[in-house]
């Protein structure tokens, strides 16, 4: 069973059959599927689990691996990631999908899809938006023969199913950019007996529901400002039964009839059992560009990511029967089966499975868009880290004869700048091609807003891009006549662009174009950063201290503050668990580190207990849960600490610190100045006396 409908929404978008209510088709729907469960119906999944189900999946002979499933990351070297990466070695392409944080800006690129030879797919926006409505009735003046359909979009809560009201509107203007938005007037009476209908615009969903639950309303429909329906969010509106959303022209048309003395009364009906209707409206804001949500790239140590992109953006697929069958849903989760099942294409159209060969191919005859920042679209391209290649086109890659011998290329940062670059071109064609090479610069995106922030800008709110580009030279010659059947080598160096501030951490990007005079048209994208990666700060000394367990708010404690711990071993004990204070322990990280050390420095100490120099501290050892490897730029799982430690015992009575250590990218793990440090301050702990234990003193100042 799919609790969610996730993966029966990603298995349409592959698989599904044109016998359907809409005549949907999934882009390679002769295929053999195979699923391997990997989530309950709540919660997350450890890479444990996700690491098996990739071994069984390749075990059982799979062709192709796909996978809607991924949190931040950034680094190659996290466990899922190689082990994705061996797969991908062993001769089995395995798609992932890029992540839907694309307002976290760079560096925030997503876990499996981070590995070596893995393919991350971002998402472009659909160029149509299909709207699956709901279909419900409504009369006018009580006429049951003038009975007409609607359709609408149910939002959170739901509970729509038998409600016949009529309708009621704090304003009969349609042109209102803010209706519902003001507490109704005194003289309003109680709706408790209609559906309240508002337009959409200015404020929050929540502050119009909330509005009109004030006089009693139960129920609310919106009707939209713009083409479409969206589903609303009023679960946290109290007293709120049902909310939805309908178009526009619905709306209007109502609310002309309210206005003329018409009332109108709506039969609304169950949103997962009512029959569908689909209405499909040009994408007037964002089609075919790069959606706002796709994760960006690169990855700590700048390998290029995501690879290229593939329609995720407003995506209409199969959905469990108990939800209604069919659903439009965005993410990278829609993108990545698409670019799976185009895997599955050119593998039969070019008679091979050899992930690499095939990643080649679609990198190289993607399309490229122009830059869009969620509202307009600019005169340049969009940065290689958000859209990688662009938006991959399958016929073109079936069919093409020209191959290069990688995807894309990483120039890496400043301190690490490669100097050149090797590709190769290979004519598998029939007759001799003349190769023009030449370049097409792409914005170069900001990763800081400004010089006094350690935490990279979010877009497009924060995000700077500059029309900076870099220059590229290339050897032997612009201009290669390679015969039918053979290859060539061709050298590539670039010039980071001038005239940027390297303290925001410019990273630049482009596309050498490779256009050959049998009307090939081909593109390899590139990727550098201006600036030092290892300088960063990579720990928030803010965020980054120790609380109460019991304090909800997480504020930071005095110095010295005392805890009572429970017996080592019983702290899940119903006796202690959740009701004794604990030192919490908040770890945030600015961005990605690779190691991150949380080591119990004694102060005064209650007994013998042998401490260890490392780094520069005396530590009797680290706390539970760390050291912490490969670690996004994210705040830690905070810990509520009971006196245990890595290795399995138990602090002493006594007076510590804690010293948190992040090292920096590309730091030296041996070296005490590759990472940032923060230290807590001080705190006192004790234990108590287990129940039926001979008591002793309970005092938090002095051992015993």
């Amino acid at each position: 069973m799919d609790c969610g409908g996730h993966g029966t929404h990603v298995a349409g978008i592959i698989a599904a059959q044109q016998n359907n209510p809409f005549g949907i088709t999934g882009a390679a729907p002769g295929v053999t599927l195979g699923a391997f469960r990997v989530f309950g119906c709540n919660g997350d999944v450890g890479d444990d689990v996700l690491i098996a189900a990739f071994n069984r999946a390749y075990e059982a002979g799979a062709d192709i691996i796909t996978a809607s499933i991924g949190g931040s990351s950034g680094w190659t070297e996290e466990a899922w990631s190689v082990a994705t990466s061996r797969i991908v070695a062993a001769g089995v392409p395995c798609t992932v999908s890029a992540g839907n944080d694309g307002d976290e800006g760079l560096f925030y690129s997503a876990t499996s899809a981070n590995g070596k030879g893995v393919t991350a797919i971002a998402s472009t926006d659909n160029v149509q938006a299909p709207v699956l409505l709901s279909l419900a009735t409504y009369v006018t003046n009580n006429i049951s023969r003038s009975n007409t359909s609607f359709g609408y979009t149910t939002g959170s809560p739901s509970a729509w199913a038998g409600v016949t009201l009529p309708l009621w509107a704090p304003d009969y203007n349609t042109s209102e950019v803010a209706g519902g938005c003001e507490p109704y007037s005194n003289s309003t009476g109680d709706l408790s007996g209609y559906v309240v209908l508002v337009r959409r615009g200015t404020c929050f969903f929540t502050q119009k529901a909330e509005n009109a639950v004030a006089k009693g309303a139960r129920y609310v429909l919106v009707y939209n400002n713009v083409a479409g329906t969206t589903s609303i969010d009023g679960s946290t509106v109290k007293n709120l039964r049902a909310i939805a959303m309908v178009t526009a022209e619905t709306g209007e048309r109502w609310i002309r009839a309210l206005a003329n003395g018409t009332s109108v009364t709506v039969a609304m009906t169950n949103p997962v059992t009512a029959p569908k209707a689909l209405t499909l409206d040009d994408n007037k804001i964002s089609p075919g560009f790069a959606s706002a949500f796709t994760s960006w790239g690169p990855t700590f140590e700048t390998d290029v990511k995501p690879q290229f992109a593939a329609p995720g953006g407003l995506i209409l697929s199969t959905y469990p029967t108990k939800s209604g069958s069919y659903a439009v849903l965005s993410g990278t989760s829609m993108a990545c089966p698409l670019a799976a099942a185009i895997y599955a294409l050119v593998m039969n159209a070019r008679g091979t499975k050899d992930p690499r060969i095939i990643e080649n191919a679609l990198a190289a005859t993607a399309r490229p868009n122009l830059f869009h920042n969620g509202q307009v679209s600019f005169p340049y391209l969009a940065p290689v880290p958000q859209q990688g290649a662009g938006t991959i086109q399958a016929y073109d890659a079936a069919y093409v004869t020209t191959l290069l011998s990688v995807s894309s290329l990483s120039f890496n940062d400043t301190d690490n700048h490669v100097e050149s670059h090797n590709f190769t071109i290979e004519n598998r064609g029939r007759s001799s091609v003349i190769y023009t090479l030449g370049h097409v610069g792409a914005i170069t995106a900001y990763t800081f807003a400004n010089e006094t922030t350690i935490f990279p800008a979010q877009f497009p709110t924060e995000m700077i891009a500059v029309e900076r580009f870099a220059s590229l030279t290339f050897s032997p010659d612009t201009n290669l006549v390679i015969p039918a059947g053979e290859r060539r080598v061709v050298g590539v160096s670039a010039t980071p662009p001038t005239g940027v501030n390297k303290r925001l951490l410019p990273v630049y990007s482009g596309y050498i174009t490779v256009n050959g005079s049998d009307g090939s048209a081909l593109s390899l994208p590139y990727m550098g950063v201006l600036g030092s990666l290892r300088s960063l700060t990579v720990l928030d000394p803010i965020n980054t201290f120790v609380s109460n367990s019991l304090d909800r708010n997480a504020t930071r404690i005095p110095a010295n503050a005392g805890f009572l711990l429970p017996p080592p071993g019983r702290v899940n004990d119903t006796l202690y668990f959740n009701r004794t204070a604990l030192p919490r322990i908040n770890v945030n990280l600015a961005m990605g580190s690779a190691l991150v050390r949380a080591d119990v420095v004694p102060i005064k100490i209650c007994g013998n207990r042998t401490t260890v120099e490392v780094l520069g501290y005396n530590t009797i050892g680290q706390l539970r849960t760390y050291p912490r490897q490969w670690e996004a730029r994210d705040p830690l799982s905070p810990v509520s600490w009971d006196g245990k430690l890595d290795d399995g015992t138990y602090a002493p009575s006594g007076l510590y610190k804690f010293v948190f250590r992040a090292l920096h990218i590309y730091g030296d793990r041996t070296k005490a100045s590759d990472y940032d440090v923060v230290e807590s301050t001080p705190i006192r702990i004790r234990y108590v006396s287990p129940p039926g234990g001979v008591r002793r003193r309970q005092s938090l100042l002095d051992c015993d």
